[in-house]
């Protein structure tokens, strides 16, 4: 995996018992100590993940928000400085290029912190749809990221800086944000990818491991642990948080992933793939993105078809046994009409069909 990109945490990895996969050309813990300890730890007491792999993109200029208004499918219009808001960046045809937070930072200055894998592409449609007096800047390689999250992470991060992160609320942030023992200046936002509470935590990439190592003995008498893409990614689905290339994709669009909240289809300004969204919202999907619980034994994995009888119904973008509910559970992309609670389908599990049902989502939320 010599090729493979690595983040500025990834000395530590080893120490923790890291092990390691080509993660969209990242070389990125999977596990630490194991996924479902990992995943109850973040649940229980509190995960730390290096995210640094994340891509951080700067648009600024005093064109800037006639330009991201035109680019993303929310409406960023009445944020102010230090608030941040989830997007999405679509195609004319709906189909998703990326879904992504975007950070006010300043009158005219935003990052826009996006999905690994879809850093160059992110950032060439921006150049190629670029209007007036903005300008973009990848500065990807300047940062490092990680997210502290779990029901006692305000109280092991609030250990380490004067800044009172009780008055955070959930997406906006603080910045600059100073940690004792670290000398590194960060924005530090209520966001985060688990279903839990949480911060995630921007700074200069040399201090990378200087922060992690400092989090991990701050908060060690509390029990917090690393946590790796394993524990990331079933935290992520009890709560039903989409994975790009999964629940929404260039041929999946936010609307049939259920998630038009972050579509504003009505905001003033023209928005690329404003017409096939609207379209959309105000005429209903043909498929939509659905919950379903085994009651065959058997897992549903991602690509595994859905049936509904003889009729192929759809396919699951993403499942596996939950850790939280014990129980063999999925998300799927289905045929609208075979998408309400209750509906029984059936899923193929290699050359078996194992009974399932709809079921409501999220999975997980917390109390």
């Amino acid at each position: 995996m010599s090729d493979l990109k690595r983040t500025p945490i990834f000395p530590e990895y080893k120490q923790w018992g890291g092990k390691t996969v080509d993660f969209g050309g990242w070389e990125l813990p999977v596990q630490f100590s194991g996924v479902k300890h990992e995943h109850e730890t973040t649940r229980t007491k509190a995960g730390l993940f290096d995210v640094s792999h994340m891509g951080e993109i700067m648009v600024q200029g005093p064109d800037s928000l006639v330009f991201l208004q035109k680019m993303v499918t929310n409406d960023i219009s009445k944020m102010t400085p230090k608030r941040a808001k989830y997007t999405f960046m679509c195609y004319e045809d709906g189909g998703t290029i990326d879904d992504f937070i975007v950070y006010m930072l300043d009158t005219d200055k935003y990052l826009l912190v996006v999905n690994a894998a879809n850093t160059d592409k992110d950032f060439a449609w921006l150049n190629e749809h670029k209007e007036g007096k903005v300008d973009i800047e990848n500065i990807t390689a300047d940062y490092a990221q990680l997210a502290l999250q779990g029901p006692l992470a305000e109280k092991i991060l609030q250990r380490l800086t004067d800044t009172p992160l009780n008055e955070i609320k959930p997406f906006r942030f603080e910045s600059p944000v100073y940690f004792s023992g670290a000398d590194t200046s960060a924005i530090v936002s209520r966001t985060g990818y688990t279903g839990e509470d949480g911060f995630e935590i921007y700074f200069d990439a040399e201090k990378g491991r200087e922060l992690w190592n400092l989090i991990l003995e701050t908060g060690k008498d509390d029990g917090v642990e690393p946590i790796g893409l394993g524990a990331r990614d079933t935290l992520r689905f009890e709560a039903k948080l989409p994975l790009y290339g999964q629940e929404i994709s260039e041929t999946i669009s936010p609307v049939e992933a259920g998630m038009k909240f972050a579509v504003k289809v009505d905001k003033e300004q023209d928005f690329i793939g404003k017409a096939a969204l609207k379209e959309q919202v105000e005429n209903g999907t043909e498929r939509k993105l659905a919950g379903i619980e085994m009651i065959d034994k058997g897992i549903p994995r991602t690509d595994y078809k859905v049936f509904a009888g003889e009729t192929e119904a759809g396919f699951v973008t993403t499942g596996t046994q939950s850790p939280t509910l014990e129980k063999n559970i999925g998300l799927a992309i289905l045929d609208s009409k075979y998408a309400d609670l209750g509906t029984e389908l059936h899923v193929q599990v290699r050359k078996r069909l194992l009974k399932a049902v709809v079921i409501e989502t999220p999975f997980y939320k917390r109390k």
